[in-house]
């Protein structure tokens, strides 16, 4: 069953930042995820304005997930994200109807 995360971030140092976005593909592509956007424009619909970017990627499943984000070279290319933003990563199972 197929697993979305959807990541909301506030980039507080762009030169740092740029590392991570410049290696975390690799890894999200080695457990087979693959991005649906990736730093496009946000519209906020409703509620507060949103003004941070935004990612959403696609795995094939939860446990994809949860293999790319303890994968140790992931973890180490993270540090740069984590030095260098704050945000969160939602993970959710498309539900099968």
């Amino acid at each position: 069953m197929a697993a979305y995360v959807v990541a909301t971030i506030h980039v507080t140092d762009p030169a740092t930042y740029k590392k991570y976005a410049d290696e975390a593909p690799e890894f999200i592509k080695r457990h087979g995820g693959r991005y649906l956007t990736r730093g496009e424009e946000v519209m906020t619909a409703e509620g507060e304005p949103f003004d941070g970017r935004m990612v959403i990627l696609e795995f094939p499943s939860k446990a994809h997930v949860e293999a790319w984000l303890k994968d140790p070279g992931y973890m180490a290319v993270a540090a740069f994200r984590h030095a260098a933003s704050v945000g969160r990563f939602l993970v959710q199972e498309r539900k099968e109807a």
